[in-house]
């Protein structure tokens, strides 16, 4: 008498790892779109001539105090250059990202004491101004 014989349940596996996956990479994927490379949002002035570089060792972010912040920590000038010279910076590439209200010689003081450092490769991070206030 089979047919009077109850079978097990079975639960499928292989579906459930399939959506499992399907969520993980999901949340991977917003996550990562969600943070800035530097934590800060800043407002990055417009060029229309801007043309892309790979991402930068090094981020400098100018602050409307006039302040340097790298890495999350905020410095003066004299303490990004004595930091620089730590290293060697024959192939540093640092990326300066201002706001739109620093001024231009808030610009020129971090280039220099970014020079002073040793660092030869600078680039000035912008915006493309269709991107609609986006990096």
């Amino acid at each position: 008498m089979r047919y009077m014989e109850t079978r097990k349940a079975r639960i499928e596996i292989i579906p459930m790892i399939d959506i499992m996956l399907f969520l993980l990479v999901f949340f991977a994927m917003l996550t990562l779109r969600m943070i800035p490379a530097s934590g800060h949002l800043t407002k990055l002035p417009t060029s229309s001539t801007a043309a892309a570089i790979p991402p930068p060792k090094l981020l400098v972010e100018l602050r409307e105090d006039g302040m340097l912040s790298v890495d999350s920590k905020v410095m003066t000038a004299e303490q990004l250059t004595a930091q620089l010279r730590q290293g060697d910076n024959s192939k540093t590439a640092v990326t300066i990202a201002g706001n739109q209200g620093a001024s231009l010689q808030q610009v020129m003081g971090a280039i220099d004491a970014i020079k002073k450092g040793g660092v030869t490769e600078i680039g000035l991070a912008t915006r493309s101004p269709d991107s609609g206030g986006k990096e």
